[in-house]
């Protein structure tokens, strides 16, 4: 956790350097570090949460189905955050729900105007990729649609995810929409938002 947050905020400097002097003049004074979104997926997704909680830098996160791990369980975040998750109303592993737990802590302690909970009903942990919405096996979209683990298409998943993503941080990043957008879509009925 310690080393991938060390490597944002590397990437975050490198690009400061970059924007104040670039011999290119492919990024001299064109980047607003002003605005700086951070999120990821899985693991990811967990780290984007620990950067936002410990950097200033962030303005606005997202943790696409990640379980969050280190001070942002018990502390929460400032910045506007949103925790958007496959589908695991079927779970009750122990592991599954102490993640579950884990994530409502820190959104518990998030200001209530700056915080997003949504599930995309049907979708699945393994399809917020490229590799999982072109998944080539028959066999195992097969196994997983019988198995309840695949209720959309990958790409429909994708489509989705865009979209909460682009909502999100088009509101707190560009300032469109205000405070607390609303992610839900009639194109999109899949998408849950969680009160």
């Amino acid at each position: 956790m310690t080393a991938w947050t060390s490597d944002i905020a590397f990437v975050l400097d490198r690009l400061a350097r970059l924007n104040a002097s670039d011999s290119s003049g492919k990024f001299g004074g064109r980047l607003d570090l002003t605005r700086v979104g951070v999120f990821g997926h899985s693991l990811g997704g967990a780290v984007a949460a620990q950067f936002c909680h410990e950097g200033f830098r962030c303005r606005a996160g997202i943790d696409i189905d990640g379980a969050p791990h280190g001070s942002v369980i018990d502390a929460g975040l400032r910045q506007p955050f949103m925790f958007l998750l496959s589908d695991h109303g079927h779970e009750s592993d122990p592991a599954s729900v102490q993640i579950l737990s884990d994530i409502r802590s820190a959104y518990d302690r998030m200001p209530p105007d700056r915080r997003r909970l949504v599930t995309i009903r049907g979708a699945f942990h393994d399809t917020f990729s490229d590799d999982g919405a072109v998944m080539k096996s028959s066999l195992v979209r097969g196994l997983l649609h019988v198995f309840g683990r695949l209720g959309m298409s990958g790409r429909r998943q994708l489509a989705a995810t865009a979209y909460c993503v682009r909502t999100f941080f088009d509101a707190y990043l560009k300032g469109e929409g205000g405070s607390r957008p609303g992610v839900a879509s009639p194109v999109y009925p899949e998408i849950q938002v969680i009160k």
